[in-house]
């Protein structure tokens, strides 16, 4: 099989060495590029999506829309990562045992499929001393190819682009667990307003934003260029975010 042009060689030995994989697909950039980039290569891939109060609905619509588009059939796996303790009370390392959580159902998932090894999405700009999360891929031993082949996030979009995926401008997105500070715990109903609070946000034209918890506040955090329109439009925000945060802040620090 010829190697497209929008997959580096590199990868797609790699995907010659390993033909049957399952995925982790959280439906962002790198994810989806690894989703097309298998599938162009030949590899027997199946995407396999953690659903959970973690992720918002607009990532589980994006994982579906590419994987019909790619025509590969997707998995969701419905998972209930606030029963785990050692994440619902959102200690410094919750990322670890959170990975450890979704990737343990996942791997689950993918061996009751037939697939003998599973992916995720890591690249090679990810600082693994920022994502305490990548101590648990490693302990499960998940393959991650992008880093492995030396491919940057940067490579990532464009080769994305090449390919004709939606996906390849898509900005980064941390899970909503993010905005809750260490040492607060976690509750659905808090990250139902997190999560309502971001697409009211959206909706207004904002992108590339956070809404962090302060104290029950909503503090957002928006790129440098978009800050002069929140302040300009701060009683269209306010009321925008009124059904979940009484009291909003905007941090004047760029995101």
């Amino acid at each position: 099989m010829k190697t497209p042009m929008s997959v580096p060689e590199v990868l797609a030995g790699f995907f010659r060495e390993h033909p049957r994989l399952a995925l982790a697909f959280s439906g962002g950039t790198d994810s989806a590029y690894l989703l097309y980039a298998a599938k162009a290569c030949g590899c027997d891939v199946r995407p396999f999506y953690a659903a959970s109060s973690f992720q918002p609905a607009f990532e589980q619509a994006d994982a579906k829309r590419l994987a019909e588009q790619l025509k590969v059939p997707l998995t969701v796996v419905p998972l209930d990562v606030l029963s785990v303790d050692a994440v619902q009370s959102n200690p410094a390392d919750r990322c670890y045992h959170c990975k450890q959580a979704i990737f343990t159902a996942l791997m689950e998932a993918a061996g009751a499929a037939g697939c003998p090894a599973i992916m995720d999405g890591t690249n090679a700009s990810d600082d693994a001393g920022d994502r305490p999360g990548m101590r648990a891929l490693t302990e499960l031993k998940v393959l991650s190819p992008l880093r492995l082949c030396g491919i940057t996030k940067a490579q990532v979009r464009e080769f994305s682009r090449q390919a004709g995926l939606f996906t390849w401008n898509k900005p980064a997105y941390a899970c909503l667990a993010t905005r809750v500070p260490a040492g607060n715990p976690i509750t659905e109903e808090l990250l139902s307003r997190v999560e309502g609070a971001e697409t009211a946000l959206f909706d207004m034209g904002f992108t590339d934003f956070r809404v962090r918890v302060f104290h029950d506040a909503a503090r957002l955090q928006l790129p440098a260029a978009q800050l002069d329109r929140a302040v300009a439009r701060r009683e269209d925000v306010r009321r925008a975010l009124a059904p979940w945060f009484e009291t909003v802040l905007l941090d004047l620090k760029e995101r």
